[in-house]
């Protein structure tokens, strides 16, 4: 064997070339194999529900005499049921107000507290405990603040104002809904916020107050900028989460009073487990899928632009 050979068996591969391929296939493979359960798992529990979602949307759903090829006709009535528009308009509604109301609830906790010198610990566990709180729990607490001999009424007649409807009244009952899921929701928010807030270099901020910045200054030109790809990513991810509410509507409400708190994904539930009509509601279902699947590459792209 020539020398120039030795040489060219002594070469690691070129990347890309087969021998490359292999070996790192050969490096990987134990790997490889600890993700197999993972995989098998999603694919079994979510894609193909989704697969079979998609399928089921062109047919009558019957487990007794079986399923039967409709074509579009469940889409047909899925976009001619006028509650279907009402509830697109009761989750475009309950989004903007979750978004109003809730959105920089976390943020500003997080900043708050970052800004404690003492009692911080006791304050975050604070903030989270509500999170942790069984729903069926939730609901009968806030179900018994908002009663009309409920703590928040009868504080009112204390201080001389009218009772407020919460429950029973249409202007009340999406914004009840809203403030008690921001109470519950708010303190998984904040810490994820506070994470990103304390991971911001001190020396900035120690800078800033030398110069003579206050607080408010500290916050504005340090804290948010730093937290501004964070909170468009949180943004999209509460979108989407609001998009697909129902719990809240239909443990407390059951989508009234008059179907003002009949959101998108309720409707669904109920044309699948009311009205048993699987076939409209996976129509419906797939169309909510094509939506937020549209905001799931624009946050994938927004957040590859960042990068």
């Amino acid at each position: 064997m020539n020398q120039t050979a030795i040489l060219n068996d002594e070469l690691p591969a070129k990347p890309g070339s087969k021998p490359y391929k292999q070996n790192r296939w050969k490096k990987n493979f134990w790997g490889y194999m600890f993700l197999v359960p993972a995989l098998v798992i999603f694919i079994m529990f979510m894609w193909v529900p989704i697969f079979k979602g998609f399928l089921y949307s062109f047919y009558t759903v019957d487990f007794v005499k079986g399923n039967t090829f409709v074509g579009f006709d469940n889409y047909a009535t899925a976009l001619t049921d006028p509650d279907v528009l009402i509830a697109v308009k009761n989750t475009l509604y309950y989004m903007l107000l979750c978004l109003v109301v809730g959105f920089w609830v976390p943020i500003a906790f997080a900043i708050a507290i970052s800004e404690l010198r003492r009692f911080g610990g006791v304050v975050r566990v604070a903030a989270y405990l509500p999170y942790v709180m069984p729903a069926v729990v939730l609901y009968g607490l806030w179900r018994w603040l908002y009663d009309p001999v409920g703590p928040i009424n009868a504080l009112l007649g204390t201080l001389g104002a009218d009772q407020i409807p919460f429950l029973t009244d249409s202007r009340w009952s999406m914004l009840s809904l809203v403030f008690m899921e921001t109470w519950q929701q708010f303190g998984s928010g904040m810490l994820i916020y506070l994470a990103a807030v304390l991971s911001i270099p001190r020396d900035w901020y120690e800078a800033a107050e030398i110069d003579g910045a206050g607080v408010w200054a500290r916050i504005r030109h340090i804290t948010l900028p730093s937290l501004r790809n964070l909170i468009v990513l949180m943004l999209i991810l509460q979108i989407i989460a609001t998009s697909q509410g129902y719990q809240s509507q239909l443990a407390l409400l059951d989508g009234g009073p008059n179907k003002t708190t009949l959101t998108y994904a309720l409707l669904i539930v109920k044309y699948a487990f009311t009205q048993l009509d699987y076939g409209t509601a996976t129509a419906l279902g797939m169309l909510m899928f094509i939506v937020l699947g549209g905001l799931g590459i624009l946050q994938f792209k927004l957040g590859k632009e960042d990068n």
